[in-house]
């Protein structure tokens, strides 16, 4: 009898844990995607006004004037110069602006072979920038600008912006829209380096972008490279007020490497946070589980019982959905 009822009370157990365990990869694989994509909605129209201000009310800059003088009592003449539209083959770069603060909205990313269409970049590439999109590395020029700039994307989790990143080959396009103006960049190769290797992302005097992903799927014990070098302008880039001191993207190609390796392997590779608000939601959605399951019981009618699960199962779904968000990027890796 005594066995019967341990048998019974370690099958209710472990039909329990594997339970949570598949509800905890369907939300790895599809819950993350319902996060993502409100913060994508959010980041976008915080971009799409910053956009339509640039173009109701563009900057202006103060360019001192140059005087020629011919000789006694001549005028002056006043000359200034703007930023060229780019005309020709030869692609147009923007001005070095100031960096945007981070979790702040950088631009749209459009990669046509992979399915990507206007994914709002974030400036930032730890764990919580990258589960709201693409992250810009802080301290790589912008997208456009003269240099490496550097992007990281999930590629199985938080929406996969980068599932597909592997199927990238010399040729593609790769668009990005900044507040600057539209860029196009051409793949020229791919590699996969070790999470450590930060020398991918480090300032190079080719005008280039590098996208990093974790590989292979599902995995993150190496990151898949993908490099492409600008090509063309869609639109002119505006001329926009120089970067300031303080405000300017970092000089030097070994800090950039620095700060943007490390807080790129900290964003892929998830984050050693506190575990505290995680176990708090475990508790409450153990509460509602459990709560659930002796109301239930308590109810002698079928149709009242099925009733409370009914009830009670959305609610624990809702609890459980909050603590697998809690747990996510605890662990060693989201991919």
């Amino acid at each position: 009898m005594r066995r019967g009822l341990v048998t019974g009370v370690l099958g209710r157990f472990l039909l329990g844990a594997g339970t949570l365990i598949l509800l905890f990869v369907a939300y790895q694989l599809w819950g993350t995607g319902i996060a993502e994509s409100h913060s994508q909605d959010v980041l976008r129209q915080r971009f799409e006004a910053e956009l339509h201000a640039a173009h109701t009310h563009p900057p202006r800059t103060t360019v001192p004037p140059s005087t020629s003088t011919t000789g006694p009592g001549s005028s002056s003449s006043t000359s200034v110069t703007t930023s060229s539209s780019g005309a020709g083959d030869e692609p147009t770069v923007g001005p070095t602006t100031r960096a945007p603060g981070e979790g702040s909205p950088v631009g749209f990313l459009t990669i046509p072979k992979v399915g990507l269409r206007n994914a709002v970049i974030i400036e930032g590439t730890g764990t919580d920038d990258l589960r709201q999109g693409p992250g810009h590395y802080v301290g790589t020029p912008l997208p456009g600008e003269a240099g490496n700039a550097a992007i990281a994307g999930h590629r199985t989790t938080y929406g996969a912006p980068f599932y597909d990143l592997d199927r990238l080959g010399r040729g593609d396009p790769v668009y990005v829209q900044t507040i600057q103006g539209s860029f196009t960049y051409t793949v020229s190769s791919s590699q996969v380096v070790s999470p450590s290797d930060s020398a991918v992302v480090s300032d190079t005097k080719d005008n280039e972008l590098t996208l990093t992903t974790c590989n292979p799927r599902f995995s993150a014990s190496t990151r898949l490279i993908v490099h492409a070098v600008l090509s063309g302008n869609e639109q002119p880039a505006p001329t926009l007020p120089p970067a300031q001191a303080g405000g300017a993207h970092p000089a030097g190609g070994a800090h950039r490497a620095s700060a943007a390796g490390s807080a790129g392997a900290a964003g892929l590779a998830g984050s050693q946070g506190d575990w505290a608000p995680a176990l708090e939601l475990g508790v409450v959605a153990a509460v509602v589980i459990t709560a659930t399951f002796v109301v239930a019981r308590g109810r002698r009618r079928r149709v009242r019982r099925w009733g409370v699960y009914a009830v009670g199962g959305v609610a624990s779904l809702a609890a459980l959905f909050f603590f697998f968000g809690a747990v996510s990027p605890l662990l060693p890796a989201s991919f």
